[in-house]
């Protein structure tokens, strides 16, 4: 057969298209985008198209370049599923240093595993993953895969740049939907804004960029999504679950989740609803009432992790969870929930982007995929209490580092209310410690220590609380700069009240505490709480510097030293003042009562980028302070 001359060149044309297209060679990567890269994204298309409310196509090709092991994260491919979300098909291709293909992959190559397994109630939630099985850097992974979502409610993000070292060469975003589909959207950090075209039949959205340089890791960053790029979609109609509703902000989206997802899932068996009333009958205080019906909830349930929006929105009824003694955030939070209305105390469901990062809903823009987390509000008059309902241990009314200072959604009856939780301030966030020491001339130290953790810092020690001993010892070790420590005692007391506490008492011993010679005796006087390191230097920093949580440390030790012994100097006296926070420390001698001194606090807050240095050149101080050496000699 004679092909046609024109129609030869056009498809040799079309395959060096194709092949230019597939030069995954690491060499054909631009140098200015290597710069603090681990990974480079060659090419990212992400596309949403809604073809009705219950039928939505989410699919994305992807060309990933790893050039060293902390690259690794962006090749690892995890699509979460469940009976609403389908998977299509996931293939892909795994390419070596030059572009060279070393392997394939498929489906069938993809682990699928339980996202919660052996319990009933999450039985439908998985998740499929891959990782390559790569040794040798670079390498780039192509992969492409569809999934089909049966609802309209929460489409994905685009994030085409999701943390420190990643370099973009192309990566786009298309939304797809007929003219009768509105939406919202919000672009933060883009270079462009979108490009919207319309063929009679569909709307299309588009973003896109390109040749972007990796951030670099720089400590004490803020959130990223203060400089990131990223673009937000929200529907003003939809369907979840068989389920139609529409929103344009944040009342009206609390409304309908209220209405269709809430209402109907509190009921209790009648024994359950009984035993409370039983269990509060003599409380004649709310709040008081409302504590005992959450501690019975914590000795009761079980908490098992699925995240919000992946296990679904709608939580599980209560009448399972008093059944089974176990469920998610969601599930717990509706859970205590109920049992709180058989008390007639009124409470909120709230949803919370929870983490370290303090992250808050968007004031200005209303979509259902902010948020990770569900806890509890109850809007006693003038004491808005807040519980975390997925710990066993956490005291009523505290929330902890998870939840703190953030604005949530609460789902009331009357619409959706953006509140904010409770912040625990530098001041509130306190470590206070005193120690009473004694030390011999053999340079031998015995003495006992009681540290009270308040706020934030009420959990320290949680962990240890309910080791055994050898472990605690072990802990105490790690925690404690002193040579050949010898933990003699070791006890614990927690107060769960509205501002609990936590107090440590430890009686303890150390051979060699103190080197001597002659008539002198060396030793480090702060033993207990020094700081570990100096923050690491940033040249040129491209973000503010942040600190998100503020705390004070307050430590004094009460050492008794042999008599007849005095300072060898001046002794230390150090006292530092910035606006990110402040420091002192200091040693006094009278007769053999040597004290030390030294407190610490920093406050939570972002600070601009050009006075991050001060911030290093002051922990530097702290460290020397710190790490100060005392020399005793006897005598005059």
């Amino acid at each position: 057969m004679r092909i046609p001359l024109l129609t030869f060149f056009l498809l040799v044309i079309a395959n060096n298209i194709a092949m230019a297209q597939e030069n995954y060679s690491a060499a054909s990567i631009s140098k200015n985008l290597l710069p603090y890269a681990s990974s480079i994204v060659r090419n990212k298309e992400e596309t949403i198209e809604v073809k009705s409310l219950d039928n939505t196509i989410y699919h994305i090709k992807a060309a990933i370049t790893v050039l060293n092991k902390n690259g690794n994260d962006l090749a690892h491919i995890f699509i979460w599923h469940d009976k609403s979300i389908t998977i299509k098909y996931a293939k892909g291709v795994i390419y070596d240093e030059w572009g060279k293909k070393i392997s394939k992959f498929s489906d069938s190559d993809f682990e699928d595993v339980s996202a919660a397994n052996n319990f009933s109630l999450f039985e439908d939630s998985r998740v499929s993953h891959f990782i390559p099985s790569v040794v040798n850097y670079p390498y780039t992974i192509e992969y492409e895969y569809e999934v089909r979502m049966k609802q309209s409610l929460n489409f994905p993000n685009w994030h085409p740049n999701p943390g420190t070292g990643v370099a973009i060469e192309k990566s786009s975003y298309t939304f797809i939907c007929k003219p009768g589909f509105n939406i919202r959207y919000k672009e933060t950090n883009l270079p462009a804004k979108a490009t919207i075209s319309n063929n009679g039949s569909v709307n299309t959205y588009s973003w896109s960029i390109s040749n972007v340089k990796a951030f670099k890791d720089e400590p004490y960053s803020p959130n990223a999504y203060t400089y990131a790029s990223s673009v937000k979609i929200a529907p003003e109609k939809f369907s979840y679950q068989g389920i139609d509703g529409s929103f344009t902000n944040w009342n009206e989206l609390g409304k309908w989740f209220y209405d269709k997802l809430l209402i109907s899932r509190d009921q209790l068996p009648e024994q359950t609803k009984s035993y409370i009333k039983e269990l509060t009958k003599d409380i004649a205080d709310p709040k008081l009432k409302a504590k005992k019906i959450y501690e019975y909830m914590q000795q009761k349930t079980h908490y098992i992790s699925i995240q919000i929006g992946i296990g679904g929105y709608q939580p599980f009824k209560a009448e399972d969870v008093d059944k089974l003694n176990y469920g998610d955030c969601k599930a717990l939070v509706n859970y205590t929930q109920a049992l709180l209305k058989v008390a007639d105390i009124p409470s909120y469901y709230c949803m919370v982007e929870a983490g370290g990062n303090k992250t808050s809903m968007l004031t200005d823009f209303t979509s259902m995929d902010q948020g990770n987390h569900v806890i509890l509000c109850i809007p006693f008059k003038n004491d808005t209490t807040w519980l975390e309902c997925t710990s066993q241990k956490i005291p009523f009314g505290f929330l902890g580092d998870f939840t703190d200072d953030r604005i949530v959604i609460a789902c009331t009856p009357e619409g959706g209310k953006l509140m904010h939780t409770p912040k625990y301030s530098a001041q509130t966030n306190l470590e206070q410690r005193r120690s009473n020491f004694t030390l011999n001339e053999k340079g031998e130290l015995t003495g006992d220590m009681e540290t009270v953790f308040k706020g934030i810092q009420y959990d320290s020690r949680e962990s240890l609380i309910y080791t055994s001993k050898i472990e605690k010892i072990k802990a105490l070790n790690n925690l404690y700069p002193i040579n050949n420590l010898e933990v003699e005692s070791i006890s614990f007391k927690q107060d769960k009240s509205s501002q609990p506490a936590t107090t440590e008492y430890l009686k303890l011993s150390a051979r060699d505490y103190a080197s001597g010679d002659a008539n002198k005796l060396y030793f480090q006087v702060n033993s207990v709480n020094r700081a570990g390191h100096t923050p690491r230097e940033v040249s040129n920093r491209q973000t503010n510097f942040y600190i998100n949580e503020g705390f004070t440390d307050d430590d004094e030790i009460n050492y008794t030293i042999p008599a007849g012994y005095h300072l060898e100097k001046i002794p230390l006296n150090v006292n530092i003042n910035k606006p990110f926070g402040n420091y002192s420390a200091r040693i006094s001698l009278k007769g053999d009562k040597l004290v030390y001194s030294r407190k610490m606090q920093l406050i939570d807050g972002t600070y601009d980028k050009t006075t991050y240095q001060d911030f290093v050149d002051f922990y530097q101080k702290v460290v020397d302070a710190d790490n100060y050496s005392i020399t005793l000699v006897k005598g005059n």
